[in-house]
């Protein structure tokens, strides 16, 4: 399957951001234990480059990078083995450099006229971020005007409050620290808590009517 296939078919794509690799690969293990097997690694995080890469082995996950900031860093991610690139804003040479090397696209933007220029400059998904500050509402009031572009929440989105928004027709959330908060401790405990967050928010979301 096609990776714009998985993002769309999983819905909810984890955000792994500050921890190590070993802690990160355990983490992604627990995640996959959950139900969720899309990982973005953002690449403030230590050894970020390394952590796509040992996860990108690990079977059955589909591992994108997050936090990429210009073209230069989306060519380190992919050729790391990241499948798709996520950013905060808008900048058309991260676009064009994730379209370069076959990779989904999912720049970021906060009003109307940024998803269609996102979406016209070849990005696959649109991240609307901070979507804390929008909310469901605005998802579905862009399905009027930009139908054809593919929204993902980002920035506020919860496990509790994930299934609100694909219900007004977001293609899939962004899921930062409500799944996977920071820690000291990458203990069974923390990583069980995990496990039962993503599951959770598969349950929420089959209960909701959101396709998983």
């Amino acid at each position: 399957m096609k990776t714009l296939n998985k993002i769309i078919e999983g819905k909810g794509i984890a955000i792994i951001r500050g921890y190590r690799t070993e802690d990160a690969v355990k983490i992604a293990r627990a995640l996959k234990k959950g139900g969720v097997t899309l990982l973005e690694v953002t690449l403030n995080s230590p050894d970020a480059l390394r952590t796509i890469r040992e996860l990108s082995n690990e079977s059955g996950m589909t591992v994108g990078a997050g936090t990429v900031l210009d073209g230069a860093a989306a060519q380190g991610a992919i050729e790391a083995g990241a499948k798709f690139i996520l950013s905060p804003t808008l900048k058309v040479e991260t676009i064009r450099t994730a379209k370069r090397y076959g990779v989904v696209s999912i720049p970021g933007a906060y009003t109307p006229s940024e998803i269609l220029t996102a979406f016209e400059e070849g990005a696959d998904i649109v991240k609307v971020f901070p979507a804390t500050a929008l909310g469901p509402s605005f998802i579905k009031d862009m399905q009027g005007p930009l139908p054809q572009v593919r929204l993902l929440p980002t920035g506020g989105v919860t496990v509790e409050n994930a299934a609100t928004f694909l219900e007004a027709g977001a293609i899939g959330v962004g899921l930062g620290s409500s799944l996977v908060h920071k820690t000291e401790c990458v203990d069974e405990a923390f990583l069980n808590e995990i496990e039962m967050k993503a599951k959770r928010f598969r349950e929420l979301a089959m209960m909701r009517g959101v396709r998983t």
